[in-house]
């Protein structure tokens, strides 16, 4: 039996995953036993190209570099992921001027919009992340001067 431990909104959960048999899982969460269903995995059919290779061909496109994330300097207030998820949306632009309770951002966890307000009067001095980007829990969203 395979334990992990995980926490979420500030609970903690202890998770135990037995045996797994034909798509049936036999889980246990904080002592209470569950079995459950697992969706099958459908394999991706391979996607065969062929490419022309010739001596003179341009050098392949590179991916810009990204901005460098500012770092936090005395007195700036960091707006940090409270949980894992997906940068939906931004409503504030770098330089512009936030309330505390100013939402600046929507972050999409377990497919639920929470939203992400300044915590501090102040300027957006940087925004660390990308629109559509996947954070971790305590990602540095933005920085609040």
């Amino acid at each position: 039996m395979k334990e992990y431990k995980y926490k979420i909104n500030g609970h903690e959960y202890k998770v135990n995953v037995g045996d797994i048999e034909n798509n049936i899982a036999n889980i246990e969460v904080n002592g209470v036993p569950y079995t459950v269903e697992l969706e099958e995995e459908k394999a991706a059919k391979p996607v065969i190209k062929r490419v022309a290779v010739s001596n003179d061909a341009p050098a392949a496109a590179t991916k810009p570099a990204a901005k460098p994330a500012a770092a936090a300097g005395a007195g700036d207030y960091v707006i940090t992921s409270p949980l894992p998820g997906v940068i939906k949306e931004f409503y504030v632009k770098e330089g512009q001027q936030v309330k505390a309770s100013d939402v600046v951002c929507i972050l999409e966890a377990m497919k639920m919009g929470n939203e992400i307000h300044a915590g501090k009067d102040g300027v957006v001095k940087s925004i660390n992340v990308a629109k559509d980007e996947s954070v971790l829990e305590g990602t540095t969203i933005m920085i609040i001067a």
